[in-house]
């Protein structure tokens, strides 16, 4: 079975964060630059003397497919390579995967991994 572990995390983690998954040897990854808020519900800035809020902090969103007995790993790896300890460090989650298939070849399943 396949699972897709997504994970949104600071920008700045990001190289580490794919230099600790490639070296447990997953080797897909899609990258999307995205913007959100959780608790912290934003940030204040100042630009020019004057002090703004802003609504949405950057973001990436990180998506891996991984066979189900590698969740866990792969969890772990982001959460320890993502966390500085500060508010906004993200969130990750896995959720079931149907069907997975691989265009150029056709093979589906964890083949398709």
């Amino acid at each position: 079975m396949i699972h897709l572990v997504t994970a949104v995390v600071k920008p700045f983690k990001l190289e580490e964060i794919k230099d600790a998954l490639r070296g447990a040897g997953i080797v897909g990854m899609t990258v999307s630059e995205v913007q959100g808020y959780g608790r912290q519900g934003g940030k204040s800035e100042t630009f020019r003397g004057g002090e703004y809020q802003v609504s949405f902090v950057p973001k990436v969103k990180l998506e891996v497919l991984v066979e189900t007995a590698d969740v866990d790993k792969v969890m772990e790896i982001i959460a320890t390579t993502g966390r500085t300890g500060k508010i906004g460090d993200g969130k990750i989650w896995a959720v079931d995967v149907d069907r997975a298939l691989r265009v150029r070849t056709g093979e589906v399943g964890t083949e398709a991994l």
